[in-house]
């Protein structure tokens, strides 16, 4: 074993390397994720210290007034214990990871990955991603039918860093945006913002802002004052479903 081997390898040259296989590429919130983790041994023999997976999405966060594309793990998972991989040496590791709830569905500009990583002392982290699409548990995805059934039209999705007003546990919330095109809000609402704060197999925890149109000139000095949009924290659960357009009917009406 060479001492310029392992200078090398410290740099990353020659090193081992990672490659995550996923049984499929396509998930729903909430599922189970399986799949296989392949380290191949460099030129020199390495310890590794540990392999990790974590669940990555992307937002956006606003500092000193710009804007800025950063990235936040939902999940993150330890594999295994410290071992030596030897040179040219192959291991694989299958693993099992549960792809959380309330994960953000990839609509729009938001991206979600799998990032594997080995932990190495001494040298470079070997790194792997895969990307995959997300879709929506089905309480979440009746919830959002609902909301289009009522004459909104989607806008826009995307993780927004969240504020202080909203309890989110993660450093953003994903923001789904509606506009009214048709039914009886339109004309009487700007514009419709829906965000899952949490959310179980039975049930999601909601903010829903109604941000109401300007009137008159009471409610032109709303809207400049930022006064016209009212923020309701909803629970909405599997019961709630055969009354569910009218109770969101209800809600919206009654902050307009």
């Amino acid at each position: 074993m060479s001492f310029f081997g392992k200078v090398l390898a410290s740099f990353g040259v020659g090193g081992a390397r990672v490659d995550t296989k996923l049984e499929r590429s396509e998930y729903t919130a909430g599922d189970m994720m399986r799949g296989k983790v392949e380290i191949y041994g460099g030129n020199v023999p390495q310890d590794i210290d540990s392999i990790y997976l974590k669940v990555n999405t992307t937002y956006t966060r606003e500092t000193d007034d710009h804007k800025y594309t950063d990235y936040a793990a939902v999940k993150k998972q330890k594999l295994n214990e410290p071992f030596t991989i030897g040179v040219g040496e192959t291991k694989v590791i299958p693993f099992e990871l549960e792809l959380p709830m309330d994960t953000p569905i990839t609509y729009g500009k938001t991206r979600v990955w799998v990032e594997t990583g080995l932990d190495i002392k001494n040298a470079v982290d070997p790194e792997d991603k895969d990307y995959i699409e997300v879709r929506p548990t089905l309480l979440a995805a009746k919830i959002l039918e609902e909301i289009e059934l009522l004459g909104f039209r989607l806008r826009k999705v995307d993780c927004e860093q969240a504020s202080l007003k909203i309890a989110s546990h993660y450093p953003f919330v994903q923001e789904f945006e509606f506009v009214p095109t048709s039914g009886v809000f339109r004309g009487r609402l700007d514009e419709l913002e829906l965000m899952f704060i949490s959310q179980t197999e039975q049930s999601a925890q909601l903010l829903i802002e109604v941000d109401r149109k300007a009137r008159g000139l009471g409610g032109f000095l709303a809207e400049a004052l930022d006064i016209d949009e009212s923020l309701v924290n909803v629970h909405i659960t599997t019961q709630d479903l055969p009354q569910l357009r009218e109770k969101l009917t209800q809600i919206i009406s009654a902050h307009m």
